[in-house]
C-alpha cells in the first residue's frame, strides 16, 4: 500500500499541470519521433527508433509516477495550518549558532527543493516539526555533525 503524499495545494497544482504537459505535449512529440524512427527504415538497428522508445518508457513512468502521487495525496490547506509550531506549510525563520539566519518552508517530501522548501522527513525538517518559536533545536547532520539553530519565526508559508 502507497504510503501518504504530503502535499501543499500549490505543489498539488503543480503537480497537475505537470500532469497535464506530460500527458498531452510530450506524449505527442515522443509519438512524433517514434513514427520518424520507423521511416528510417529497420528498427531493429535503428537508434533513433531505441532512443524514442526509451524516453516513451520513462515519460510513461513518469506520468504513472504523477498520477500515484495525485491519488495518495495528503493535501495541506492553507486554513488549517498553525503558526503556533513548525509543521508542513509554514515558513521558518531560524538563526544559527554562528549567527547566520535562514528562512525555510517545510513541504512533503515530494514538493521539497532545498534549500528553500525543506521536507518534513529531511534532518532540519524533522528536527523542527513540533517546535515553537524560540525553541533552540539541534540537527543531527549525515555528516555526524550536528548544528544548532533558533526558531525566531513562524510564518504561514502556503
Amino acid at each position: 500500500m502507497p504510503k501518504d503524499v504530503i502535499l501543499t495545494y500549490e505543489g498539488l497544482e503543480g503537480l497537475k499541470i505537470e500532469l497535464e504537459e506530460l500527458s498531452t505535449v510530450k506524449r505527442r512529440e515522443v509519438a512524433g519521433r517514434i513514427k520518424e524512427a520507423r521511416e528510417f527504415g529497420d528498427i531493429s538497428e535503428n537508434s533513433e527508433y531505441d532512443d524514442a522508445k526509451n524516453e516513451q518508457a520513462m515519460l510513461e513512468t513518469r506520468i504513472a509516477q504523477i498520477e500515484e502521487k495525485i491519488r495518495s495525496a495528503q493535501v495541506v490547506w492553507a486554513e488549517d495550518v498553525s503558526t503556533d509550531v513548525v509543521g508542513v506549510g509554514v515558513t521558518v525563520s531560524v538563526k544559527f549558532e554562528d549567527g547566520k539566519s535562514a528562512k525555510f518552508t517545510i513541504v512533503g517530501s515530494a514538493e521539497a527543493k532545498p534549500p528553500e522548501k525543506l521536507s518534513n522527513e529531511s534532518p532540519v525538517g524533522k528536527a523542527l516539526m513540533g517546535r515553537k518559536k524560540g525553541e533552540q533545536v539541534t540537527v543531527q547532520l549525515p555528516t555526524g555533525k550536528s548544528r544548532k539553530l533558533k526558531i525566531t519565526k513562524i510564518d504561514l508559508g502556503l
